[in-house]
């Protein structure tokens, strides 16, 4: 089977590694020249992916995924399966901007044939309910010329992974399908089951198949917020929330997560959104975002006054060990700071000092003293700082409960909704964090 995967980025490199793995052909589409170079010597783009350079030096050596920059050109070569999984780009608000999935679209479209059985475009990219329907299947249809449900099939299936076990995620969960014809699904699902060891559900439309996506991830920011309340209940009462959710958690019917200095990344934050946008009714969703966003001046409370003392906060990734800022906690947190007259300072093992100016944060030189410190990503590195990689700290907001406090003495290390000198996180089966 011949497949064009469409944006090579960290959703869609992964994927198109795995389809070659199968034993299929993969034509992999991507506007930057640079990461076109980079597949086609076999090396990954982005570093922290696990399994996708050894896929990368398998699949290209021996011929079965190649890269191009030309989507139109490789789509009319006649692929049975094109996917597109370019980045629905949002606001500060999560409003969607149309440009980049509308101009793949497009693309697409330009290079549709009319096939025997028809080429199916599966969208994975994450988009409101009624997206597929009523905006993607007619732009390809216009770019094209062609009818979808007699010359083409449009389905959406939702990537359902995790950056930096992606080519395992893949296998590991159901795989979705909603297509726009009882056809086109059945076709999709076909064709995702050749190259997938995970089950492959039909949901009956694209609609069904678009709100199970925003479900899973509005479920997550919920039960975060709902963490994030018990935290802050807990600070008061002078008891130890992971305990508590750990107790509550030995129950099979309960399912509570961890709650955190902040919720990041460019889902969770977002697809809630989505929802809302689609049902004006909604209130939990609501409701969770506005939880979960009052926590980076919550943490920055938990640091006492800061008036006129140096603040440094440790990881400006949304999560550790994964180079990227979506939404990053990091952001409000030193607005929170600052707006109590902190001098702000951040550092990050996996950002340079230039990177962390042109994100608008002054890097922290590494020796000079600083009053507090506040952890707002939990890069791994972090689980091994003491007081003296933190010159002159007086007191810490340890916001992922990544330190070891002991490492710490004479120092004060708050933890959300954890009195000073509790235990150290005593993990669970339900380990989501915010």
């Amino acid at each position: 089977m011949r497949v064009v995967v469409v944006a090579l980025g960290k959703v869609g490199l992964p994927l198109a590694a795995r389809i070659a793995l199968a034993g299929h052909e993969v034509v992999g589409a991507d506007v930057d020249e640079r990461v076109v170079d980079l597949v086609n010597a076999g090396e990954a783009p982005f570093p922290n992916e696990a399994g996708l350079p050894e896929a990368l030096a398998e699949t290209v050596a021996d011929g079965r995924l190649r890269a191009v920059t030309d989507t139109a050109a490789a789509v009319a070569e006649g692929p049975a399966l094109v996917i597109a999984v370019p980045p629905l780009v949002v606001d500060a608000s999560a409003r969607p901007d149309w440009i980049t999935l509308d101009a793949v679209i497009a693309d697409i479209g330009r290079g549709l044939q009319r096939n025997d059985p028809p080429t199916v475009v599966s969208v994975e990219t994450t988009v409101p309910v009624g997206t597929t329907r009523g905006r993607l299947a007619p732009g390809l249809s216009a770019a094209s010329g062609l009818a979808e449900g007699e010359d083409f099939h449009v389905v959406f299936s939702p990537e359902r992974i995790f950056s930096g076990r992606v080519i395992a995620d893949l296998d590991n969960y159901p795989k979705l399908v909603g297509g726009l014809s009882a056809a086109g699904e059945a076709r999709g699902m076909e064709l995702y089951a050749s190259f997938l060891d995970a089950e492959v559900r039909g949901l009956g439309s694209a609609e069904a198949a678009e709100l199970s996506k925003l479900a899973e991830t509005a479920y997550r920011d919920i039960n975060i917020a709902f963490a994030n309340e018990l935290a802050r209940y807990a600070d008061r009462l002078g008891v130890d929330v992971l305990s508590v959710i750990d107790a509550a958690n030995s129950q099979p019917y309960s399912h509570v997560h961890r709650p955190g200095i902040a919720v990041g990344g460019h889902c969770i934050p977002v697809y809630p959104r989505f929802l809302l946008a689609g049902d004006a009714d909604a209130r939990l969703p609501l409701a969770a975002r506005e939880i979960n966003e009052r926590m980076p001046a919550y943490a920055a409370d938990l640091a006492g006054d800061v008036r006129g003392k140096r603040a440094l906060i440790l990881g400006v990734a949304y999560r550790g060990g994964v180079k990227e800022t979506a939404f990053s906690g990091a952001f409000a947190l030193k607005d929170a700071l600052a707006r109590r007259g902190a001098v702000v300072l951040a550092a990050d093992p996996l950002f340079s000092d230039d990177e962390l100016r042109e994100l608008d944060f002054v890097p922290w030189d590494g020796t000079s003293p600083i009053d507090a410190a506040l952890v707002q990503a939990d890069h791994q590195e972090y689980a091994l700082l003491g007081s003296g990689d933190l010159p002159g700290v007086q007191t810490i907001v340890d916001g992922r409960g990544v330190l070891d406090a002991a490492r710490f003495p004479g120092v004060p290390v708050h933890r959300i909704g954890r009195p000073e000198g509790s235990a150290q996180d005593p993990g669970s089966s339900i380990a989501p964090r915010s």
